[in-house]
C-alpha cells in the first residue's frame, strides 16, 4: 500500500527562522511556506532532493505540534508516506491492529487526504498517510 516516503516533518518553532538555516547553511531552498489555519499550523515546504521537508510552526498553543514542542522540543515530528488509497490503507492498518490518530482522512497541504498513526502502534513513530494525487 506505501509506495515511498512523501515527506519528513519536522516541529520547529519558527519556520522562517529555521528555513533560513535550511537555505543559508545546508544549501536547501525554501519552495513555500503556507498557513494551514484549520490545522493551526504554518509549513514551510523544502526540497530535499528525493524527500521534502516540511517544517511545522503552530499557529495556535492548542494543536498537536504545539503539544510536542513542549514536550519534546525541536525536532522530527512525522515520517510521511504515499499511498495510492488512503481508505483502503486505513481499513487495513486498523484490520492489523495499528491504533490511528485519524480514522478518517483529513485534507492536508495542497488539498491531499491524509492520516496518521499513532506512535504506541508504530514502534514510537508518527506515521502519516498522504494519498497520491490522482490525475
Amino acid at each position: 500500500m506505501i509506495s515511498e516516503i512523501d515527506h519528513i516533518g519536522i516541529a520547529v518553532r519558527s519556520v522562517e527562522e529555521t528555513g533560513k538555516f535550511y537555505e543559508d547553511v545546508l544549501g536547501l531552498p525554501v519552495k513555500e511556506i503556507l498557513d494551514i489555519p484549520e490545522r493551526g499550523i504554518r509549513a514551510a515546504m523544502i526540497d530535499g532532493g528525493n524527500v521534502t521537508i516540511e517544517l511545522l510552526e503552530p499557529l495556535r498553543a492548542d494543536t498537536p505540534v504545539a503539544n510536542f514542542l513542549e514536550k519534546r522540543g525541536e525536532g522530527i515530528h512525522h515520517i510521511a508516506f504515499r499511498v495510492s488509497d488512503i481508505e483502503k490503507a486505513l481499513e487495513r492498518y486498523k484490520e492489523s491492529g495499528v491504533e490511528l490518530v485519524t480514522p478518517k482522512p483529513q485534507m492536508g497541504v495542497h488539498g491531499r487526504k491524509v492520516a496518521f498513526l499513532s506512535p504506541k502502534s508504530c514502534h514510537g513513530a508518527l506515521i502519516e498517510l498522504c494519498e497520491v494525487m490522482r490525475t
